[in-house]
């Protein structure tokens, strides 16, 4: 489905009589101000932060009475120890 000039210019002032050029303006700035945190939104998404990248270089403490189970999930020793009893 195609329109013409005309119906495009037709359905323009339908709108802006049923909106008015303020309204119609301040949606369009929305809209692009929306448009460009999105796009800053994704751009620093890209960028791990450098407190994660300080937290992922820092190995893990191994505490004695914590070992990992079958499934990964760590369980505290004493705890299981108290669920044989």
């Amino acid at each position: 489905m195609h329109f013409s000039p005309l119906q495009l210019v037709l359905i323009l002032v339908i709108v802006i009589l049923l909106f008015g050029t303020k309204k119609l303006r301040s949606m369009g700035g929305d809209l692009g101000e929306a448009f460009k945190n999105f796009r800053k939104a994704v751009k620093d998404g890209d960028e791990t932060p450098e407190a994660e990248k300080t937290a992922q270089q820092i190995p893990p403490t191994t505490n004695p009475n914590v070992t990992p189970n079958v499934q990964g999930n760590v369980i505290d020793v004493q705890a299981r120890e108290k669920d044989k009893v």
